[in-house]
């Protein structure tokens, strides 16, 4: 299967694996067809839409099926039927911003750092726990920007006018007391039952070990690559922060880890030196994620 997903894609291939995704989801029964939940899933499918475009944007997996296979399996796996709001939005403003800030053209991203605040802000309205995004942001605009203290004042000039916004439209329908929660101070309780987390292990071990074994070569790699796959990996940690202190039971909040592991683990099965490693990792990683799924169902040990 390996050498089957090494082929390379073409622009044609998303719209498939979109509809095979939607089909395989419907087909499983996980969507409960209810007005919210209608709403999260549209919103859902829509940021992983965009984000099968992201992957050959960034360019850092040699725009092979590999990546999008993974991401089509992760979601499957991770995508409840009952999707939280904030978590679909989260997706979908995950996948604007990524589309954005790795655009190759300088002028588009300094252009957008209006909008990039914009949509942080509706990120964090909508799932406040989300608030390292911003460290994200303001890190990747201090690595890669040459007028860092105006872009990082249009970065915030997007956030105080999408604020401004909504406080309007909150005043205007008569929502006019604060909500603690958009003050996530609350850490959610430690986790002490890891069923069926604890399927995905191996998942986890995997990505270790691609990012040990990425820093191992790390002078062999082209500046460019490296320089992308530490945005990954920062992105990477900015969706850790949120999972680790807020995530509690809510294991939906492991899909925003679906995109950035997609590209890792697809980097470290290219760079396998056996073509057994390759194709061992690959059903390790389909079959962990399937166990996960069935997990999620009924009681498997």
């Amino acid at each position: 299967m390996f050498k089957l997903l090494s082929k390379e894609s073409n622009i044609f291939s998303i719209p498939v694996y979109i509809i095979f995704l939607l089909f395989v989801v419907i087909a499983f029964n996980v969507l409960d067809f209810s007005y919210l939940n209608g709403i999260s899933a549209v919103i859902t499918f829509c940021g992983v839409a965009l984000a099968y475009f992201v992957f050959n944007q960034i360019n850092l997996t040699y725009q092979t099926h590999l990546p999008l296979f993974l991401y089509t399996v992760f979601i499957f796996a991770l995508y409840p039927g009952d999707l939280d709001i904030g978590i679909a939005v989260s997706l979908l403003t995950n996948s604007f911003l990524l589309l954005i800030l790795t655009s190759t053209e300088e002028h588009f991203r300094k252009r957008s750092y209006v909008l990039v605040g914009a949509i942080l802000v509706v990120n964090f309205i909508f799932l406040p726990t989300t608030w390292p995004m911003l460290i994200f942001v303001i890190l990747h605009i201090i690595a890669t920007s040459q007028q860092i203290p105006l872009n990082i004042f249009r970065l915030f000039l997007g956030m105080v006018l999408m604020l401004g916004a909504y406080f309007c439209l909150m005043y205007f329908i008569g929502f006019t007391t604060f909500d603690d929660r958009y003050l996530p101070v609350k850490i959610g309780r430690p986790m002490t039952d890891f069923y069926p987390v604890y399927f995905l292990f191996p998942v986890f071990g995997l990505m270790v070990y691609a990012v040990i074994d990425h820093f191992n070569h790390f002078n062999a790699k082209s500046p460019i690559s490296r320089f992308k796959y530490t945005f990954i990996l920062i992105f990477t940690l900015a969706q850790l922060v949120t999972i680790i202190l807020y995530m509690g039971k809510s294991y939906e909040y492991l899909l925003l880890l679906a995109f950035p592991a997609s590209i890792i683990l697809s980097r470290m099965l290219r760079y396998f030196p056996k073509y057994w490693m390759k194709e061992a990792g690959l059903w390790i990683i389909i079959i962990c994620l399937l166990v996960y799924r069935a997990g999620s169902y009924f009681q498997i040990l």
